[in-house]
């Protein structure tokens, strides 16, 4: 069972996510505003879901806000379909989304699935030239010096250094990573990817390459 904050202007959805989230064990909190979860209890929930579009303050400021003050999942539930608003929204550290309209047993999965991915344990450490993995504290660090990755971004490099030279599918990458198939979701691992190069590239180093028609690796 896990304590799932939920916000989002519109009642009929928070009672479709409540009761959905319920039938797997979840309690779920539901606002209809982001201005009136107080910030100080951020930190009792396990996951955070997110409408974008919102009268007072909408979910990209919202999640801007409270990232630092919160590690759990956040995941986006939104009608923004356009690649910018996705790009967006995961740069401020979301680790996922759903688009409106949605099948409440995707969302069960989605949800489940991060939750899961946030129980495993990871131990040890894990080397390339300048790049260190600190798998117990999720952790990438180049030259010793941490790298400011997303949870999302992380997994997806960490999932790629242990398979060295391996080529994934942006599909295979999504169900290694969040334990769910991804058939739809193509555009969530390009994004992740894109963002994660984004900051490597500041580092001057590239370790995961795009191999053309098939997906990518890490080299």
């Amino acid at each position: 069972m896990a304590a799932i904050l939920m916000i989002d202007d519109e009642r009929a959805i928070l009672e479709l996510v409540k009761n959905g989230l319920r039938k797997d064990g979840h309690f779920v909190t539901a606002y209809i505003s982001a201005a009136q979860v107080p910030l100080d209890k951020l930190n009792r929930y396990d996951l955070i879901i997110l409408d974008i579009m919102m009268p007072d303050v909408d979910g990209f400021s919202y999640c801007d806000k409270i990232r630092s003050l919160v590690d759990c999942p956040i995941l986006f539930l939104t009608a923004k379909t356009m690649e910018h608003d996705i790009t967006f929204g995961l740069a401020l550290g979301a680790d996922d989304y759903l688009t409106k309209p949605f099948r409440i047993a995707e969302l069960r999965a989605r949800v489940n699935a991060h939750l899961r991915r946030e129980r495993r344990e990871r131990h040890t450490t894990l080397t390339f030239d300048r790049i260190k993995f600190d798998l117990s504290a999720k952790e990438l660090r180049v030259d010793n010096t941490p790298v400011a990755l997303t949870k999302s971004e992380y997994l997806i490099c960490e999932y790629l250094a242990r398979n060295k030279g391996q080529v994934f599918s942006k599909e295979q990458i999504y169900e290694a990573v969040f334990s769910l198939e991804g058939d739809s979701d193509n555009s969530t691992i390009s994004t992740h990817i894109k963002n994660i190069r984004s900051k490597l590239n500041k580092l001057d180093i590239q370790p995961i390459a795009t191999v053309w028609g098939i997906g990518y690796k890490w080299e």
